[in-house]
């Protein structure tokens, strides 16, 4: 439900632009408004999980984004929808990585764990393509609106069931990091806001360059107080262990590469197929298929094969896909063109970020459990920013900035894109090769 609403409103951008009179420039607000403050204050949420009860967070953060939903689909202005959506963010980010914390300290056992964390990854990597599916079909059918409310039954059932189904995690007497959480939370909008001004207009513009400026600064003041503080917002210690700190970077990268996919197919598919929001929704779904399947078999190859071969496997099945799609071209179909990659990145996907979620998770300390999730998911937002910013500039190289873009250009300019994130996978698989050979994260 909250990665799903990162893309569930993508397809439908044409209609609220129609229906609430949005500006072309502010139109893109509907999405980076979401992004920017989910993605700022994840590290927060994770740690006020681990400081003040990971479940009373969790459930907070959830009735926090079901109200905020219910109140998006009523907006009547397009500056309430945006107001709306900053606060759907802030729920997701507090609920978010405490999910991920509570599954890990919920599930001892290691196979239980592998099997939930494994699961957890599959929901969440295939929000994406199912937010384009389930915001067409919403949009074709009914209206926009109904993408928000649909999150309304849903969060209420998962607040109210919570309490009663997940036991609460011992909670660790601590206090906040309260330098650490201003500099994390302004550093990373700074750099989100930055990237995404970058994608939009180009890396020479004043106020992009200002806020990047701003933003790796408070970051490396962040970094400072951290390793100097004795309760830090993101201990330093998480990325002690090798295959841990491997698995951050290869999230970090398969985000870049695979930002690409969602933004440039979904132009292929309805600029020039012709296709409708619904169908393009649609399209993804075999991404989402082969997503689910491998996710599934994460579970059960891990004790067999250890992280390192899956790990490998998934990074070069994703590499392949992108490889593959550099070929695109006016004649491509989706049979012929689309189907084969997008099997490929949705079973890469699934092995990938499984695995991440395992290596990760499953060896972290408990009272880190929710700062672990935090930076998980910090490094997906941001990669995510990274990859689109960069590979926007990389499209707008290749087709000479032009103002009109006929067919032939613009499908020349997502093959040239496609290149750079296939350049990003390959960095994935180089990481993959540095985890140690061990059959499961918990030995």
């Amino acid at each position: 439900m909250l990665v799903i609403d990162a893309t569930v409103l993508n397809v439908a951008l044409p209609h609220i632009q129609n229906d609430l009179g949005f500006t072309s420039t502010g139109l893109s607000w509907v999405v980076n408004a979401y992004i920017l403050v989910f993605g700022c204050l994840l590290l927060l949420g994770g740690r006020a999980g681990d400081l003040f009860g990971r479940r009373r967070v969790f459930v907070a953060g959830v009735a926090v984004f079901t109200s905020a939903s219910l109140a998006a689909g009523l907006v009547d202005s397009a500056s309430a929808l945006v107001i709306a959506r900053v606060v759907q963010a802030i729920g997701a980010a507090a609920a978010g990585p405490n999910a991920l914390a509570l599954i890990t300290t919920t599930f001892t056992k290691e196979e239980d764990r592998h099997w939930s964390l494994a699961w957890f990854s599959a929901i969440a990597s295939g929000g994406f393509p199912i937010g384009l599916i389930v915001g067409g079909l919403f949009t074709d059918w009914l209206s926009w609106r109904a993408a928000m409310f649909i999150n309304v039954p849903i969060g209420l059932a998962i607040a109210l069931l919570t309490p009663r189904l997940v036991p609460a995690p011992t909670r660790h007497a601590a206090r906040l990091d309260l330098p650490g959480a201003i500099t994390a939370t302004g550093g990373v909008a700074a750099l989100i806001f930055g990237l995404l001004r970058a994608a939009e207009r180009g890396w020479s513009d004043g106020l992009t360059i200002a806020a990047l400026g701003i933003g790796l600064v408070l970051v490396a003041a962040f970094l400072v107080i951290e390793s100097r503080t004795g309760q830090p917002l993101m201990p330093l210690r998480v990325f002690a262990d090798r295959d841990r700190a491997a698995a951050y970077v290869i999230t970090f990268l398969m985000a870049m590469a695979m930002i690409s996919t969602f933004f440039f197919l979904t132009q292929f598919l309805q600029n020039v197929l012709g296709w409708n929001p619904l169908v393009t929704g649609f399209a993804f779904l075999p991404m989402a298929l082969g997503l689910v399947v491998t996710s599934r078999l994460t579970a059960r190859l891990l004790p067999r094969f250890g992280t390192k071969w899956l790990m490998i496997t998934g990074t070069s099945l994703i590499a392949i896909g992108m490889v593959t799609l550099t070929q695109l071209s006016t004649d491509s179909g989706y049979l012929s063109g689309l189907l084969v990659p997008m099997l490929l990145l949705g079973m890469g996907i699934g092995f990938t970020f499984s695995t991440a979620n395992v290596a990760i998770m499953s060896t972290v300390e408990a009272q880190d459990a929710g700062a672990a999730g935090g930076v998980l998911q910090t490094m997906q937002e941001v990669g995510s920013s990274v990859g689109l910013a960069v590979l926007i500039t990389v499209f707008g190289f290749a087709t000479g900035h032009a103002r009109v873009l006929p067919h032939g250009l613009l499908v020349d300019g997502m093959a040239t894109a496609f290149v750079g994130a296939a350049v990003f996978a390959a960095c994935g698989i180089a990481v993959a090769f540095g985890f140690r050979h061990r059959q499961s994260a918990d030995t």
